[in-house]
């Protein structure tokens, strides 16, 4: 069994303004054993962090790891093996920003979490939706106004990102098949989006009673419903209905923002994907029809973070980046960080996140018990949150599960 002992650590983890005074952070195995001043242990390598940051692995709340492509419709359709072949060298690529743990919120299945447990190549840990469920005409519903075809001639292939359901005995059926597939809780579109043919933004996606069904299947297997969703009146139906996770919101209210809180959900925004869309969007291949639909929640992404932060609502990080646009990811910190305080954004991609995955204790936390997910950081990211882009170029180590991904030397 492997063993490291991180000496003279400052410890960044969110919940401070200021890193920690110098400790120590014993390492065994796969699992953190001990943090305090003054360990010894004699079977180990010391590593000695003076001047630098020690971090929990990053967590990011919102990716498709299937999406090699911005046109997803494009995407459904790719073969299974180039999707997976494609979805790892995604996931080897957020592994070295830093981020240890994704959740996936429509795409990837179990059988891609099992093939990453195997460790043959390098992935974060990942926590699975399975696929998300629209409506007909949903934001998952890539067949167009002239495409005919039934649901089940389109299939659900490993590229796509969602399955189309209608009416309650169907829905629940298929929360049912993805809970029984290894979803780690179940996502629904419940509102129009810039990336599917058929509904604006504006549009409500099921009915209060198909969303409830969801919910009570959610609920009985012992976890939740995340959601897509922009409107303020497609939150406020969503909370209203027992949804947990809130994705995106670019365009919630204050009083819809407090009541969200109130029920105990957390929001998961995502803003450097519009960013990057209105950008880079065009030339990576997203459908015209779908860039035109992106400053309608582009331009409020701003705002939407001081109306939920000043509601008391937790915000998880986030990202939902498609194609060549992944490599964007860490960006978010820097985009949340121009109006949020940098120690709530480094939060946002450590406990709160671990929260919303129900991993408390288990990751975006350096503390005894915990899985040795750890980043090595050159500088103060509550000072300069840059230092967590770049495409790791700052983290001279990352480490998973006790075993080092990156050691470059801290020289």
């Amino acid at each position: 069994m492997s063993a490291y002992l991180l000496s003279n650590a400052r410890i960044v983890d969110g919940t401070s303004a200021e890193p920690s005074a110098p400790v120590d952070v014993l390492v065994e195995g796969n699992v953190i054993r001990e943090v305090g001043e003054g360990l010894k242990s004699s079977a180990v390598e010391t590593i000695d962090l003076k001047g630098k940051t020690l971090m929990p692995g990053l967590i990011d709340a919102h990716v498709h790891v299937v999406a090699s492509l911005a046109d997803l419709g494009k995407n459904a359709k790719l073969p299974d093996a180039l999707v997976t072949i494609r979805a790892f060298k995604l996931m080897g690529e957020m592994l070295g920003r830093g981020f240890t743990t994704v959740r996936d919120v429509g795409g990837a299945t179990h059988a891609l979490v099992a093939a990453t447990e195997e460790g043959i190549l390098p992935a974060p840990r990942l926590v699975v939706s399975g696929k998300a469920l629209s409506q007909t005409g949903g934001h998952c519903d890539f067949r167009g106004p002239f495409d005919d075809r039934s649901v089940e001639q389109t299939g659900f292939s490993l590229g796509a990102l969602g399955r189309v359901c209608d009416g309650v005995p169907d829905v629940r059926r298929a929360a049912r098949e993805e809970i029984k597939g290894g979803a780690r809780f179940i996502k629904i579109m419940a509102n129009g989006g810039v990336a599917s043919p058929t509904d604006p933004i504006h549009f409500l996606g099921f009915s209060r009673e198909e969303i409830i069904a969801v919910v009570e299947e959610a609920r009985n297997a012992g976890t939740y419903v995340s959601a897509h969703l922009y409107t303020d009146e497609a939150i406020r139906r969503a909370v209203e209905c027992g949804v947990h996770s809130l994705e995106h919101c670019n365009l919630i209210e204050a009083e819809t923002a407090a009541f969200a809180a109130e029920q105990g959900a957390i929001a998961v925004p995502t803003l450097v994907t519009y960013d990057k869309l209105s950008s880079e969007g065009a030339e990576m291949g997203f459908p015209a029809d779908s860039v035109a639909k992106i400053d309608n929640v582009r331009l409020n992404g701003m705002a939407s973070l001081e109306i939920m932060r000043n509601a008391g609502l937790a915000m998880a990080y986030g990202s939902d980046l498609l194609g060549g646009m992944h490599r964007h990811q860490s960006e978010e910190f820097v985009i949340r960080g121009r109006v949020l305080p940098a120690q709530e954004v480094i939060a946002s991609a450590t406990y709160i996140a671990a929260r919303l995955l129900r991993m408390e204790g288990q990751i975006g936390v350096v503390k005894e018990g915990a899985f040795a997910d750890l980043i090595v950081v050159d500088g103060n990211p509550l000072a300069d949150l840059s230092l967590l882009t770049g495409q790791g170029k700052h983290m001279p180590m990352i480490m998973k599960d006790g075993a080092f991904i990156k050691r470059n030397s801290l020289s």
